[in-house]
């Protein structure tokens, strides 16, 4: 009898102490970014997170661990330990059908892949800058990758700020000349003479194809910069050649516009493609070219998140957390969406309403889901070709960059439409 009492007080005991970890997203914490990170971190070690959706800027609740508390210490993350009395009350206010906030079960670290060129550093693209500084892995693929079907052992594709109509981003007036422009027209052609197709074009249509059967399938797509336009534009021109000869050594097709099938594409309909080689444009989706004309500086140049309800609207509500719903706007080759030209079914999440732009749209396709977000780095405005990289020990709690980690941490949320 005396041992089972005293087995009996150890268990009691444990669970009256037994704590969780809190880590807070809103402005209390120190570093948002590599808070991600730890986050990932958990879910590496088959621990159940939960995401606590509008609950002080979309806070993480994980279990209590020295490991993990020693992590945060590490690399500098705000957090807070409490009791799993006081995790129960929190959990149960979240609860509350009034209250819009809700707690999203995280279950498993999504298998993150990476399109982007061979020997581009992380900088030279926001996202895998900021998985390499939120200290979350990922795996490089390119067309040849896609072309052998390796997408299938990866759950999230981020799509490299790439140009998969095959103009080379159409910096041929710009940079024709330029060592780095030659270079990668040649390890292009060579790469798509090696898969056994004609023209680079063919490549990457080819390549297109191939993730949108990933999203059908199930996957997780996120495209930043020119990866979002001009992958929807390469699924709609599908048999049409849109390329002039400088691009794939023969003339475009000058009915082109006329033949664009938009119901193939993802986001956009009723644009028209700019057929002028010269001109450092895919279409008229893109505002780069007449968001000057509105008058906008760096200073009016911002977007406003949209307020989703987490109970009903789970999967928008995690893609928007954040700690402010102004985001500071940032250029990139495709600076913004014309809204004019976005789908009925798509959905913005994030909009510049003063100039009819978006900046952060998503949708869905069979069992899988897309999200593109314009511009090319949220903490360097007017990023150029070859300027240096940006340092983000400058800018842990960018709000910017949140938007990314959230779609990192999205498939982890297996059952979406499950409550806690």
């Amino acid at each position: 009898m005396k041992l089972k009492f005293v087995y009996l007080f150890l268990f009691f005991t444990q669970f009256a102490f037994s704590s969780s970890i809190l880590i807070p997203m809103d402005e209390s914490q120190k570093n948002h970014l590599k808070a991600y990170g730890i986050a990932y971190l958990t879910l590496e070690s088959n621990l159940e997170i939960r995401w606590l959706l509008n609950y002080r800027g979309g806070s993480f609740l994980i279990p209590s661990s020295k490991t993990l508390s020693k992590e945060c210490d590490v690399r500098g993350v705000s957090y807070e330990v409490i009791s799993d009395a006081a995790a129960s009350s929190l959990l149960s206010e979240i609860a509350n059908p009034e209250v819009n906030q809700d707690a999203m079960k995280l279950e498993k670290a999504p298998r993150i892949a990476v399109y982007s060129p061979p020997g581009k550093q992380p900088w030279d693209d926001a996202v895998t800058l900021v998985l390499k500084y939120a200290e979350i892995p990922y795996t490089v693929v390119y067309d040849e990758e896609l072309f052998l079907d390796k997408l299938t052992e990866y759950d999230w594709l981020h799509l490299h700020h790439e140009d998969f109509t095959g103009q080379y981003g159409k910096f041929y007036g710009s940079f024709m000349n330029a060592a780095w422009y030659q270079n990668e027209v040649k390890q292009n052609e060579a790469l798509a003479s090696k898969l056994g197709f004609s023209k680079v074009s063919q490549m990457k249509l080819h390549s297109a194809k191939k993730i949108k059967e990933f999203v059908f399938g199930g996957g997780f797509l996120f495209a930043m910069c020119s990866a979002t336009d001009s992958y929807d534009i390469a699924l709609a021109a599908d048999g049409i050649d849109i390329c002039e000869s400088m691009f794939d050594h023969d003339p475009a097709d000058k009915n082109a516009n006329s033949k664009i099938d938009f119901t193939k594409g993802f986001a956009f309909e009723n644009y028209k493609l700019s057929m002028n080689p010269y001109e450092y444009e895919y279409s008229t989706i893109d505002t780069y070219n007449t968001r000057r004309q509105f008058g906008m500086t760096e200073k009016t140049d911002v977007f406003t998140l949209f307020d989703f309800s987490a109970k009903w609207d789970p999967v928008p509500t995690m893609l928007c957390q954040n700690h402010t719903q102004t985001i500071k706007g940032f250029w990139g080759q495709t600076a913004a969406f014309d809204k004019k030209y976005i789908k009925k079914n798509v959905l913005i999440m994030g909009e510049s309403k003063a100039y009819g732009e978006a900046r952060y749209i998503h949708g869905e396709n069979g069992k899988g889901t897309w999200t593109f977000y314009s511009g090319h780095d949220p903490e360097d405005y007017e990023h150029r070709v070859e300027e240096p990289p940006t340092d983000l020990n400058l800018f842990p709690n960018s709000p910017g960059y949140r938007l990314i980690l959230n779609n990192i941490l999205f498939p982890a949320a297996k059952k979406k439409k499950q409550k806690t």
